[in-house]
């Protein structure tokens, strides 16, 4: 059992939704991605790479946040420390990654995961609880948590929103 764990779907209204999500993954091309050729961490990224984009780093926003406001507004955080989203690629079998923590020994941050879309990756906490990859589920823990994604066979990605922040 993972503690802490919320798991809402349909967190945001679907028109809502469907914005944030044509913007970042259907947005033919405007929306800018960058390589990074490691997953987890460059020590394990034989066969590894994903796509990301950094919405906010150390609470500084960057390029693009405002395609997240209404995200953010929903959260209601009493700071952002880091938002990001990922996109996997498919892969010929799932391919599962390294487990981590996003922010190393601090308390009290929340780390959160926002779906954009639905496919057969998911995320899985090193206690054993699989969370399915499902368009506009958004599930949040204790960012002490070990936990790590996955890639997909069944759609071309597997795009999520990663956030970590300290909740009001």
């Amino acid at each position: 059992m993972v503690k802490n764990l919320k798991i809402i779907d349909n967190f945001l209204d679907k028109e809502i939704f469907k914005i944030i999500q044509k913007n970042i993954i259907e947005s033919e091309g405007h929306f800018e991605w960058f390589y990074q050729n490691f997953v987890v961490n460059k020590k394990d990224s034989k066969d590894c790479f994903q796509f990301t984009h950094i919405f906010y780093s150390n609470n500084i926003p960057r390029k693009n946040y405002t395609i997240l406001e209404p995200l953010i507004e929903k959260i209601n955080p009493f700071s952002i420390i880091k938002i990001k989203a990922n996109l996997l690629t498919r892969t010929e079998k799932i391919k599962q990654y390294n487990f981590h923590t996003d922010i190393r020994d601090k308390k009290n941050i929340t780390t959160s995961i926002f779906y954009l879309n639905t496919c057969n990756g998911f995320t899985l906490f090193k206690e054993g609880k699989k969370i399915e990859s499902k368009e506009n589920r958004f599930i949040s823990f204790d960012s002490n948590l070990e936990h790590t994604g996955t890639s997909c066979t069944d759609e071309n990605i597997r795009a999520v929103i990663n956030l970590n922040y300290y909740e009001n």
